[in-house]
């Protein structure tokens, strides 16, 4: 037991001095491996930091060979540039060379002329000096040969002159007068034809009938009632002409005061659609529709004030201009007539520079008086004049009233526009109606006219007097002829015919070959 012990604690003892010797020598190599490890990291350490030096040594040989080369570069640039300023300096010094060489030859030609003009002021005043000798001596010639005194042969060449200068002023105060009178005239013309351009209305020729329509000729009897009772009711209810003849299904309404007539027609319309026709029913239409009739005038005023653009009007003024638009004037719509006028004045004193919001004004309350003119004694400019300074219109627009036909001494310029706009409205084509008989004679006189010219055979008055064809024999003229004879029909009608607007001539010359095939 004792030797078995022993032998294993000998075991023991020898596997712990084994396992200590093998841990020294593990210890032993691992350090031993330590140290190699970090010689080698010590090795790329050192080779690592030799290898940065060699590269920053490198970046640093770059940097420093660039800097070199901007330097140099900047160095070549301020060279270059210096160069440059060398340049400049010697060009500016030989400029300034020249320009005094410039200079001291100016200056010897200045002597020279100062030296010139010396002997010619010598030599002038030397002239001079001859000439009062001169002078001096014919004037005491003249004295002793006319026998007057200076100052009488000095007052009398005064005279003299002055004559002469005043016929000269003349002459040229006529020449001024008549090309300002040109200028003057051409300047009114491309005015009035500019306005007459921007502004085209529409015209419709008033008449002084009108017809209402009725359903059945019973109806007729039923106006006229009873021995006549609702017929003579009407008419002393409205003032105007009932006319029932023989016309089926037409009743006639006349009377030249057209808000009459209108009433008489616009009541008679509706008595014959309620069907009650009575002297009393017929009292109670009119007055309803006279009601309404005012209303209408009052509205037809305010559009015309909104349509010309004519504002801060008296309510009386504005009614009036309302019942202008039942007023004719030579079959004339005063009211579109008035309306037209307004713009026409205006558009002119546009183009001239004048105020054209007054001018409109002045133009729309030209024609007022008519208005009034069958209820007031007197001319209708003096009645509008007096109305409209009633009302508190300005001096402008009063004086516009009166006298755009001329009755009294222009005073300011919006009544010559005024007038100028009232003739252009009145002269356009179509915009007054004439009389049958006038109207006839004219379409005769036009034809006539054309007829006495050699070479025509027919001559047709078309588009109401506006237009003229003429037919002319091809076998007694030429193109030549025929254009002759159409100049000579026109420039006949300028000096034999008054007319407003224009009249077109158109000469018609054919040939005609005829043939037969039998």
């Amino acid at each position: 037991m004792s030797y078995l012990f022993l032998t294993h604690l000998l075991c023991v003892v020898t596997a712990a001095i084994a396992t200590f010797v093998v841990i020294k020598l593990l210890d032993r190599l691992r350090r031993r491996d330590a140290e190699s490890e970090a010689r080698q990291i010590q090795e790329r350490a050192l080779q690592e930091a030799a290898n940065r030096r060699r590269e920053v040594e490198l970046e640093l040989k770059e940097l420093i060979l660039q800097q070199k080369a901007e330097g140099e570069r900047e160095l070549r640039a301020a060279r270059e540039e210096l160069h440059q300023r060398e340049r400049a300096l010697d060009k500016r010094q030989d400029a300034l060379e020249q320009q005094a060489e410039q200079l001291r030859k100016q200056e010897k030609i200045v002597e020279q002329t100062q030296r010139k003009l010396t002997e010619r002021i010598q030599d002038v005043s030397r002239r001079k000096e001859e000439l009062s000798k001169l002078l001096d001596l014919q004037r005491q010639t003249l004295h002793e040969l006319s026998g007057l005194s200076r100052e009488e042969a000095t007052k009398r060449l005064l005279d003299l002159l002055e004559a002469q200068l005043q016929q000269e002023a003349g002459a040229v105060i006529l020449k001024h007068e008549k090309r300002i009178a040109e200028i003057c005239e051409q300047r009114a013309r491309e005015v009035l034809l500019t306005s007459l351009q921007r502004y085209a209305a529409s015209h419709t020729a008033e008449t002084t009938t009108s017809t209402v329509d009725i359903p059945n000729d019973e109806m007729k009897g039923r106006i006229i009632g009873r021995e006549g009772r609702n017929i003579r009711a009407f008419e002393k209810a409205t003032g105007v002409d009932v006319i029932i003849d023989d016309t089926p299904g037409v009743v006639i309404v006349s009377a030249f005061d057209m808000i009459r007539r209108e009433v008489a027609r616009i009541s008679l319309n509706k008595l014959i659609a309620d069907g009650r026709i009575h002297p009393a029913r017929i009292e109670e239409i009119v007055a309803e529709t006279q009601a309404e009739m005012d209303r209408n005038i009052q509205k037809f005023g305010e559009a015309a004030c909104q349509e010309a653009e004519v504002h801060g009007l008296h309510e009386r003024i504005v009614n009036l201009l309302g019942r202008l638009h039942y007023r004719t004037s030579y079959s004339q719509n005063v009211l579109r007539h008035s309306i037209e006028v307004a713009f026409l004045a205006g558009m002119m004193a546009d183009e001239i520079g004048l105020n054209g919001a007054l001018a409109r004004r002045c133009g729309l309350l030209h024609d007022i008086g008519k208005a009034a003119d069958h209820e007031v004694e007197g001319g209708h400019p003096k009645i509008g004049g007096d109305l409209l300074k009633r009302y508190g219109e300005g001096r402008e627009v009063i004086h516009a009233a009166i006298g755009h036909h001329d009755d009294l001494r222009v005073e300011n310029p919006y009544t010559v526009l005024v007038a100028a706009a009232d003739a252009c409205s009145a002269s356009r084509p179509g915009a007054r109606r004439e009389t049958l008989e006038r109207y006839i004679k004219r379409m005769e006189e036009l034809e006539s006219i054309a007829s006495e010219f050699p070479g025509v055979e027919q001559a047709y008055a078309i588009q109401a007097g506006r237009e003229l064809r003429v037919l002319v024999s091809a076998k007694d003229t030429s193109d030549e002829t025929a254009a002759k004879v159409c100049r000579d029909i026109v420039k006949a009608f300028e000096e034999r015919l008054t007319y407003p607007g224009e009249i077109k001539v158109t000469v018609l010359r054919e040939t005609r070959f005829t043939e037969i095939a039998r």
